[in-house]
Formats: C-alpha cells, sequence, structure tokens
C-alpha cells in the first residue's frame, strides 16, 4: 500500500513538473513583457538588466494611449472580432449540424483544409475583390475575411458535438410531427450549448489575434490591435517600455477570457470529442 502511494506521489510529482516545464517559457515571457512595460526606458536599457520596476510607472501605458489612439483601435477590435465572431456562429452552427446529420465526411474534411491553409492564401484574391468595389480601408472587409478563420473553427467544433449527441431524442421529435428546423432549435441547439460556448471563444481569440489581414486590408482609422502594436515600433530606434505596453494591452482580454473559461473550454472539448449514441 505505501508503495502504490510512493509510485503515485512521485507520477503525480513527474506531471506537475512535467508542466511547469511546459508553460514555464510562456509564464517568464509573460512577467518579462510586464517588466518592460512598467520600467521607464533608461531601466529597460539598463545593464545588467532591471527585472523589478523600482518604482514601477505606468507612464508606457498612458504614453500608448496618447500618442497611438489605441482606444480607437481597440474598438476596431471589438467591432470587427463580436461581428466576426457572432456572423460565424449564426453561419457555423446550423452547418455544422447539418455536415453531422448528413455524415458528410467530404464536406468536414473540405472545412478542416480551409482551416489549415493559411490566411495568406485567400489575401491577395480577397484584397483585389475589396479594392475593386472601394471598400479598402473600411472595417467591412476585416469582418467577412475574419469569416475565413471564425467559420471553419465554430463548424469543426459543432460537428463533432452534434455527432455526440443521442439521434433518439431528434428522432422522437420528428415522430412528433417537428420539422427538421424545429428538431434542431428546440433539441440539438441547448444540448449543444457548451459545443457553441467553445466554438465562441475560440473563434473570438483566433480573430482578435488576427494580423495579416488588418496590416493589408485596414486603413489608418482601422486599424485593429495587433497592426497597432506594430506601429509602436519605428526606426529610429525600439522604445521597449510602450512596445511591451501595447502587446500587454492586445494580450491581456485574451488571456483573461482564457483563464475566466478555462473549465468551459476543456469540457466542451472534451464532450465534443466523445462520439457515440
Amino acid at each position: 500500500m505505501n508503495r502504490h502511494r510512493v509510485r503515485r506521489f512521485f507520477a503525480r510529482l513527474g506531471l506537475y513538473f512535467s508542466v511547469l516545464m511546459l508553460v514555464s517559457p510562456a509564464i517568464l515571457f509573460f512577467l518579462w513583457m510586464a517588466s518592460l512595460a512598467l520600467k521607464n526606458e533608461s531601466d529597460n536599457t539598463a545593464f545588467p538588466p532591471v527585472f523589478i520596476p523600482n518604482p514601477p510607472t505606468l507612464a508606457n501605458f498612458i504614453d500608448v494611449f496618447e500618442k497611438n489612439d489605441f482606444l480607437s483601435y481597440t474598438i476596431n477590435s471589438i467591432i470587427v472580432s463580436f461581428s466576426a465572431t457572432g456572423l460565424a456562429l449564426l453561419l457555423g452552427v446550423p452547418a455544422g449540424y447539418g455536415i453531422a446529420k448528413a455524415k458528410a465526411t467530404k464536406a468536414a474534411v473540405l472545412i478542416l483544409i480551409a482551416r489549415v491553409t493559411p490566411g495568406l492564401s485567400y489575401l491577395i484574391p480577397l484584397f483585389l475583390l475589396f479594392q475593386w468595389l472601394g471598400m479598402i480601408g473600411t472595417l467591412t472587409p476585416l469582418v467577412i475575411t475574419h469569416l475565413v478563420i471564425t467559420v471553419p473553427i465554430v463548424v469543426w467544433i459543432m460537428i463533432g458535438y452534434f455527432e455526440g449527441l443521442p439521434a433518439e431524442l431528434e428522432e422522437a421529435a420528428l415522430v412528433d410531427g417537428a420539422t427538421i428546423w424545429q428538431a434542431f432549435r428546440h433539441v440539438a441547439l441547448p444540448l449543444a450549448r457548451p459545443g457553441i460556448t467553445v466554438a465562441t471563444i475560440l473563434a473570438f481569440i483566433f480573430s482578435w489575434n488576427n494580423f495579416i489581414f488588418g496590416v493589408v486590408l485596414a486603413g489608418r482609422t482601422t486599424r485593429t490591435l495587433p497592426v497597432a502594436v506594430y506601429n509602436v515600433l519605428t526606426f529610429e530606434q525600439i522604445s521597449w517600455g510602450p512596445l511591451a505596453a501595447a502587446a500587454l494591452v492586445v494580450t491581456a482580454p485574451v488571456l483573461l477570457l482564457t483563464l475566466l473559461m478555462q473549465k468551459e473550454i476543456v469540457a466542451g472539448l472534451t464532450a465534443g470529442g466523445v462520439k457515440g449514441g
């Protein structure tokens, strides 16, 4: 019995150590970025490096919002990400249901291919199309192009989720006289709520972090936050404090959302990965 407990202890210790080794680079990177954002420029360029701000300052954050109009860019990111996520749910949830119930494996594979294809592959034809329509520099092209990212995520997650739902419940609704859309709305949709939550969070995160579409299609006043961080860089020198502050402004919402919703994400992905009747 004691030997079994010792084995369990060392197995758990090994697991914790492995997790620590995996996440420690990301944690150290985030702490170093926070340190740069809370120090003045003389401390950021000091040698040997100064890690703990003494005293900490918010001047870099103030500088970012005053000189780079980050408030406007934050509003742009919120509009684009929420719009792209909402439209992706509107299109992707019914599509995932239809593909799952029709057992359309080839369509599911096409969705997966669309998901893993780099966004740069879509950029040139979309840029030419929006240029011809005179829409370059507005938020509309950003919302539409972000659907290239968000819709495949939603569809792929919902396919797995709807395939795992008991078919008997929908069959009973159809026998009682419900249409397929009524069965979807009143039976499948409420049961798939955890999957919809996961799809919403992941679609929002990928849309919020997207850089390549914004840097090409956005105008001076319609930039999103990832593009605005890039614009903090100058040719003369790199101001590490404002750059780190800008990066934190972009990272913080996604990081907080992930931490707050981590249980829902894990539960939703786990449930969606379990197939069965």
